[in-house]
């Protein structure tokens, strides 16, 4: 308040040179307020970028796993306590029965099939929690009959969390993207 009757008085006062003092002091003060405000963000930065490298290896090794069709290496990523939803609706809630559902898809529909992905967007909500966006593509799937499907393609989003030090998926939805008819 003080700041704003000073700089109010001194532009009062008329005169073109106290005008210009006070625009000068007033784009001091700014920057120096943008400065001080932008210097978080800056020492953020740095580790924005390594924690943004570390997950986009989990989710470089996550799909590794899937295409060795290593079902206990696949889940290890999922949280403990962690949740699943793929493209039909299923849930599946912890790395355990995870690692259950995929045992049994990678001996059967799974068998030959192969998969990429690649991260869109991170987005950092907090320092230990991040919303993840990935493209995936999986090829050489079969169908309940035992035919093989056609390439499939869609989004993963992931809600990943710090834990112990590691980034975990606490959250992980698969959608797929609609064939052109």
């Amino acid at each position: 308040m003080k700041l704003e009757f000073e700089i109010g008085w001194m532009l009062a006062d008329g005169g073109m040179m106290t005008r210009t003092c006070a625009r000068a002091a007033l784009a001091v003060i700014l920057v120096a307020s943008f400065s001080i405000a932008i210097s978080p963000a800056r020492g953020q930065s740095k580790s924005t970028d390594a924690d943004s490298s570390a997950i986009r290896q989990v989710i470089a090794d996550f799909i590794d796993a899937f295409n060795r069709h290593d079902a206990h290496a696949w889940a290890m990523p999922i949280a403990e306590d962690g949740d699943f939803t793929n493209v039909t609706g299923l849930y599946l809630h912890g790395r355990k029965d995870f690692e259950a559902r995929f045992t049994e898809l990678f001996s059967g529909r799974l068998k030959t099939a192969h998969r990429t992905a690649t991260v869109r967007h991170i987005r950092f909500m907090t320092p230990d929690v991040a919303a993840v966006d990935a493209d995936w593509e999986l090829v050489g799937s079969k169908a309940s009959d035992g035919s093989e499907n056609p390439v499939r393609k869609g989004l993963f989003n992931f809600v990943v969390t710090r834990q112990n030090g590691h980034w975990m998926f606490a959250i992980f939805e698969e959608s797929e993207f609609a064939t052109a008819r």
